[in-house]
């Protein structure tokens, strides 16, 4: 079992900066590879970032190429999405997520979930 918190959401403005964390309970942190993805109202979850257990390999969609960058530090369980350039369409509650298999841009792959942080970029 895998217990996930993510923090670090908030209100910034667009061209702004904000860093997302992601704490994950268990000894076995590395064996997960960890997800980011986002949702707003009425609409399907969003892939955003994706990054293997020993954080080698990474994927990323083609929206947040080049502005957002996943990374992890296993010795503290944390799992963190930069985001830079932020733009008003990155507004969504973002989600981080475990998988125990390799990273996936397809949320139904992911075992684990957290609840959810707010980012929201005024334009």
């Amino acid at each position: 079992q895998v217990q996930l918190v993510e923090s670090g959401g908030g209100l910034v403005q667009a061209g702004g900066s904000l860093r997302l964390s992601c704490a994950a309970s268990g000894r076995t942190f590395s064996s997960y590879a960890m997800g980011w993805f986002r949702q707003t109202p009425g609409k399907e979850r969003e892939f955003v970032a994706a990054i293997s257990g020993s954080g080698g390999i990474t994927y990323y969609p083609n929206s947040v190429t080049g502005r957002f960058t996943i990374s992890r530090d296993n010795a503290k369980n944390t799992v963190y999405l930069q985001m830079n350039s932020l733009k008003a369409e990155d507004t969504a509650v973002y989600y981080c997520a475990a998988v125990a298999r390799r990273p996936s841009s397809d949320w139904n792959e992911y075992d684990y979930w957290g609840q959810g942080t707010q980012v929201t970029v005024s334009s």
